[in-house]
């Protein structure tokens, strides 16, 4: 058996090149689903109960990103967690759904409530249910809702939802920072090279990627975006904010919420009652404020990291970045190592 060689976030830079960008401001941000569904920055929020509720789809929306309210509860509850963030004012509105027992019901309820996206969300999408959702899904709704589907890791999984119904598909598996799904089956890919495999598709600029899983900082989501990805979708860099669900937790001093893997035991037993495969963890993440500030940031590193290789778009800076891939002496040398010298304030 021939072992394919695979590259993950961290093995590789983007070369720095020739640039006459005088303000970042003049870099244009802005990603498309599909023509109707236009966002200010190429960011979306990651469909888990400790990650998207209607506030933080109604803070995103405010701020020109996506936010996909999870579908852990029942249908009506979901359902309004839709119309609050509607009456709220969030014009670009998404919601999951599964691929079995009450998919279809809610899925039409949802769009009823509001819904503009609907992400068939499942682990591994690459899969004859997924296959199944998507055809019903189609016949029963036609084109009057974007759906988004997932999650794969290869190539030819991103070309058959593209085939079976899905308009832009979640690419990444086992690659979250409370994913175990690599540790507990051995199965995954890293999420950048399969952003790099599924962009050579020719299915690749009709049907938006969007990397979802192992973004740990604004330089991932550059990287992510240079490799083919339309979006990136976050879960851990947006929990633990004001908007995310959850109490906060004092411990020590400090201030936390939680942040869970839908397929840890915690999740499990929360929504369903019972634990199948344990395929996640459940942690407390230090609170972070206002999830705006959070996304200033992003956006800040984006900006730098498109000006870096001097283009003002998405697009031009996909076809014209170039990669390198870094050792593991570079690896450090790319992290802040002073700390190995000194005393962090």
């Amino acid at each position: 058996m021939r072992v394919k060689r695979c590259l993950s976030f961290d093995d590789i830079l983007l070369v720095p090149k020739f640039s006459e960008i005088i303000s970042r401001k003049e870099i244009d941000l802005s990603s498309s689903l599909d023509e109707n569904i236009k966002t200010f920055l190429p960011i979306i929020s990651s469909p888990m109960d400790t990650v998207t509720e209607s506030d933080m789809a109604v803070s995103l929306d405010s701020m020109g990103c996506l936010g996909i309210l999870h579908r852990y509860n029942d249908i009506r509850s979901q359902v309004k967690l839709v119309s609050d963030a509607v009456e709220k004012g969030a014009t670009n509105t998404g919601a999951a759904i599964g691929v079995s027992g009450d998919y279809t019901e809610r899925a039409l309820a949802l769009v009823d409530a509001g819904v503009k996206i609907l992400c068939v969300d499942v682990a591994h999408g690459h899969h004859a249910l997924m296959r199944n959702a998507l055809n019903t899904l189609r016949n029963s709704l036609g084109t009057k809702v974007h759906i988004m589907a997932g999650n794969v890791a290869t190539k030819i999984g991103y070309e058959d939802l593209c085939r079976w119904g899905a308009d832009s598909v979640r690419v990444g598996i086992g690659g979250g920072s409370i994913c175990s799904t690599r540790i507990q089956t051995g199965h995954g890919v890293p999420t950048f090279q399969s952003i790099l495999d599924c962009s050579e598709s020719t299915f690749a600029g009709d049907f938006p990627i969007i990397a979802d899983g192992g973004i740990k900082n604004s330089g991932d989501a550059v990287k992510a975006l240079a490799a083919g990805a339309d979006y990136v979708m976050l879960g851990s860099l947006l929990s633990g904010t004001e908007e995310s669900p959850g109490i906060k937790i004092e411990r020590s001093g400090s201030i936390f919420k939680e942040y869970r893997g839908m397929a840890s035991s915690r999740a499990q037993m929360n929504w369903r009652g019972n634990v199948a495969s344990q395929e996640g963890v459940a942690a407390l993440v230090q609170y972070k404020g206002p999830v705006r500030d959070v996304i200033g940031s992003l956006e800040a590193g984006l900006r730098s990291g498109l000006s870096y290789s001097g283009c003002t778009d998405i697009v031009s800076f996909q076809s014209s970045a170039e990669m390198i891939e870094q050792t593991s002496s570079g690896i450090s040398e790319s992290n802040t190592h002073v700390f190995s010298r000194g005393i962090k304030f």
